[in-house]
């Protein structure tokens, strides 16, 4: 319990349980609602949902709903002539106050492929005072939904993986452990989704 109490949430305390979360992810028809995603939990209630392009009509844009349809995360990948002379491709969350983005609370650097290299997708969180690059990582593949958030000590936040006869990559599975904020993890699976042509593209 005590490694409950001192984990900081990213979004809010109100998205931390203090017991592992099954979460599962459905990919919704672009034909029928615009694509993106939604996450439901272990009674198929729905949880968060991710709206992309087709909903927004902006490309690297997204943004990440609670349960109510309330927006809770605006997330944007930077764009510009800085942007890209970067070797880093660059992505944005905030908070939302009455539907507009306001407080910075993550950044992602998706390393762009250099000479046939990749580099390690890494999130910061912004909290004032802190001197580190990065605070969590992503390994595995998500494309092939194997792939975990880690944070810096190297633990496992969550694990996205497949489970099930109807699981694959419209239906899969996360795994987030006790103490850290879901709301964060889904932020970040949606840039993975993005980053990857999936669900929240056009």
């Amino acid at each position: 319990m005590g490694a409950y109490t001192t984990i900081a949430p990213v979004v809010s305390k109100i998205f931390c349980s203090s017991s592992h979360a099954v979460l599962m992810v459905r990919r919704r028809p672009a034909t029928v609602n615009g694509g993106g995603f939604v996450v439901t939990d272990h009674g198929q209630r729905a949880i968060f949902s991710v709206d992309g392009c087709g909903i927004i009509g902006v490309s690297g844009q997204l943004i990440v709903r609670d349960g109510d349809g309330n927006a809770i995360l605006f997330i944007h990948k930077k764009e510009g002539v800085v942007q890209a002379l970067s070797v880093n491709n660059w992505w944005r969350g905030y908070l939302t106050d009455y539907g507009e983005p306001s407080k910075l609370v993550f950044s992602l650097q998706d390393p762009k492929p250099v000479l046939c290299m990749k580099g390690d997708i890494r999130v910061t969180v912004e909290q004032k005072g802190r001197k580190r690059h990065w605070d969590y990582e992503v390994t595995g593949s998500f494309v092939q939904r194997s792939c975990a958030i880690k944070n810096r000590a190297g633990h496992i936040v969550a694990q996205i993986g497949v489970k099930g006869m109807m699981a694959g990559r419209d239906f899969y599975q996360v795994v987030v452990q006790p103490g850290y904020d879901q709301a964060f993890v889904v932020g970040v699976i949606a840039i993975l989704d993005n980053m990857h042509g999936e669900s929240t593209r056009c």
